[in-house]
């Protein structure tokens, strides 16, 4: 009967032990992931959340994370003062790291149920009918090519002064969600519905660690960092709102930023994401021929010129240790997270476009 003794003693370890594993079965069929959990237990997690927290003006997920930061310096700290005090006593090693592995086990249980089962689901490939395969050269060489001139005319209908307005975050997230709200005319799945996009307050300090934007999980909000330049925005709030709506992988966040920001009218939102997307398809492309990159960087148009230094100046403005400490992190956690490409996984979106290309044809891109 011991090991009754044991259960009721530590059942709130098997209760979370048993959900984990059930998770981690769960991920290994992205049928019954895509049936199952996105559109229907997260959905019903993902209002919830809204509902919650979607009307609060400032970002609750940044405070949760703020909160949680301070209390594991707190913690570390104290833990060190312990140590000190006690170097001539027993210290009890055994109940902090059942503690640690505790919180370890409730966090895991509780991102993977709220959201991050999603990594696991079909997504993309099998929503639009698109192959996952690897690219050919000529393949890059194209959408590259499309990409770039789509940009010198993008770049000749807009008004550079206008760009002011991306900065004002009730106009620009009421812009993305109105991007979301076309494109599910045609796609229906796509539903993120309520919206919910702040920007975060800790906008400078992300731009030491290179992040843009991101969804927090625990609170169903997306985030972003206002501080970028101006002409970025769009592309990076249509990406958040697709990791929203259930897309985990950073590609298919992408080709969602893509697809929506073409059904919108605003020059601005499609500027932006032929931007990106030529920046992620360019950079494929340089590693196989980058003379051919060179010949199309040398005949973009002076504002898009002006615009990639802009972009390049901002982001070696903040690189530093910090910057590659937490890069490298995320990347170990998108390659835990099937996404075995690390931080190239976001150039991946280019799989998406040269599959759309083929599909609709050209002129879709």
């Amino acid at each position: 009967m011991k090991w009754l003794i044991w259960i009721r003693t530590y059942r709130t370890w098997v209760l979370l032990g048993a959900v984990a594993i059930f998770i981690k079965l769960v991920s290994l069929f992205p049928g019954f992931v895509e049936t199952y959990y996105t559109r229907g237990f997260y959905i019903i997690v993902s209002k919830t959340q809204r509902f919650l927290f979607g009307w609060i003006p400032f970002s609750i997920g940044d405070i949760l994370y703020a909160v949680l930061i301070l209390f594991l310096i707190f913690a570390v700290v104290r833990g060190i003062r312990r140590l000190f005090r006690r170097r001539k006593q027993a210290i009890k090693w055994g109940a902090g790291f059942r503690k640690v592995c505790f919180a370890i086990l409730l966090l895991y249980v509780v991102f993977y149920a709220a959201w991050g089962l999603n990594y696991s689901r079909q997504g993309i490939a099998v929503q639009f009918g698109l192959p996952d395969k690897k690219v050919t050269v000529q393949d890059l060489d194209t959408l590259v090519q499309l990409l770039h001139n789509r940009m010198n005319h993008d770049v000749t209908l807009l008004r550079v002064q206008d760009r002011d307005s991306l900065a004002d975050q009730r106009y620009l997230f009421k812009q993305a969600e109105e991007a979301y709200r076309l494109t599910r005319k045609v796609y229906p799945f796509l539903d993120s519905r309520p919206v919910s996009v702040k920007g975060s307050l800790f906008g400078r300090l992300m731009n030491y660690t290179g992040v843009q934007g991101y969804y927090n999980p625990f609170s169903g909000e997306a985030q972003v960092n206002m501080t970028i330049p101006d002409f970025l925005l769009p592309s990076v709030v249509t990406h958040e709102i697709g990791h929203q709506a259930g897309y985990g992988m950073e590609s298919e966040a992408n080709f969602l930023s893509f697809l929506t920001s073409r059904q919108h009218p605003s020059i601005h939102f499609q500027y932006a994401t032929d931007f990106v997307m030529y920046v992620y398809a360019r950079r494929m492309l340089y590693m196989a021929d980058s003379a051919r990159v060179k010949q199309y960087d040398s005949t973009l148009h002076p504002q898009v010129l002006r615009d990639m230094a802009a972009y390049r100046a901002f982001y070696e403005k903040y690189q530093g240790k910090v910057e590659a400490l937490t890069s490298w992190v995320y990347a170990n956690y998108l390659k835990i997270n099937n996404q075995p490409a690390g931080s190239y996984a976001y150039d991946e979106v280019v799989i998406w476009l040269v599959g759309w290309y083929k599909k609709y044809g050209k002129h879709a891109i």
